[in-house]
């Protein structure tokens, strides 16, 4: 959006403008509005992958009861033992790449649990299970694809099991985890 000053440092000429204002005919005012958005594009590398959102458990709401949240790759998240799901939150972590149509491809994780932490004891995430048909447990042992698309490129989710303490403190927790890919 622009905006446009005048500066009249004298009076006559301030004045002078209003005068002329005054003669130019009526003309109707138009509003104009405006707004800005993005636009992103990523270029693929051939036998490439990238991470296209984290895995995030969503809210919860711990008790004196240990329980655990599941967050299937659909998204359906699930809980047990003295776990309340709070609000509809909660992504399985998104990834994507560009190999060739058929091509295998071996996936594995670079640990079978992580540990995030926070403003309390550390949760362990476990359980972290791919998107594919059929679904799939991830573990530190390779295990086989095919790529599907004709054109090579695909994306997968990954969910897990996050195991909650009973009495765990409220705030925000952390962590990474690694995933590798390997074409063949």
């Amino acid at each position: 959006m622009r905006t446009s000053h005048i500066i009249c440092p004298l009076r006559k000429q301030c004045g002078l403008a209003a005068f002329a204002l005054l003669l130019l005919p009526a003309a109707p005012a138009l509003a104009q509005n405006g707004a800005q958005g993005e636009a992103e594009a990523i270029v693929l590398r051939p036998l490439s992958f990238f991470k296209v959102n984290d895995l995030d458990f969503g809210s919860i709401i711990a008790s004196g009861t240990a329980g655990t949240v599941r967050l299937a790759p659909d998204g359906t998240r699930t809980r047990t033992g003295g776990v309340t799901l709070a609000g509809n939150g909660g992504e399985p972590a998104r990834f994507a790449g560009l190999g060739t149509p058929n091509r295998q491809v071996n996936i594995s994780l670079g640990s079978n649990t992580i540990w995030i932490t926070g403003p309390g004891v550390r949760m362990r995430v476990r359980d972290f299970e791919i998107g594919s048909t059929p679904t799939a447990i991830l573990s530190t042992t390779p295990t086989r694809f095919s790529i599907a698309s004709a054109l090579g490129n695909y994306n997968f989710p990954v969910g897990g099991t996050l195991e909650v303490g009973a009495n765990q403190a409220p705030g925000d927790y952390s962590g990474t985890f690694t995933i590798t890919l390997n074409y063949l």
